[in-house]
């Protein structure tokens, strides 16, 4: 079963055809990059933290959907960006998603399954 999750962007939106079970799959790889985040804001100033891991998540569907972050970059989770990228047979749209949005819509899609 598929319905459309909406993913807000940086400047519009894009909707497309995705599973409750991709959202979760995406949900916990968020949170494994927000532990990342938060770790790297919270080490200590004067030593260089340890580099973290990126986040590329994948979904291949009626769309290609590939979402990555480098948490190195970033001072926090709430100024973090997604990259996003989606793509079918006809189109291909890459940009940039704030990482606090993209959370909100995976839970607001999640919320219409229970």
């Amino acid at each position: 079963m598929s319905s459309q999750l909406r993913l807000n962007l940086v400047e519009g939106s894009v909707s497309f055809s995705f599973t409750p079970q991709a959202a979760r799959e995406l949900q916990g790889a968020i949170a494994t990059l927000m532990s990342s985040l938060k770790a790297a804001a919270a080490h200590s100033s004067g030593t260089k933290p340890d580099p973290k891991q990126p986040m590329e998540y994948q979904y291949v569907g009626d769309v290609f959907l590939e979402i990555f972050c480098n948490p190195n970059i970033w001072a926090s989770p709430f100024a973090a960006k997604v990259l996003v990228t989606l793509r079918d047979q006809n189109i291909r749209l890459t940009t940039e998603a704030e990482l606090t949005r993209l959370i909100e819509d995976i839970n607001e899609y999640l919320e219409q399954f229970g």
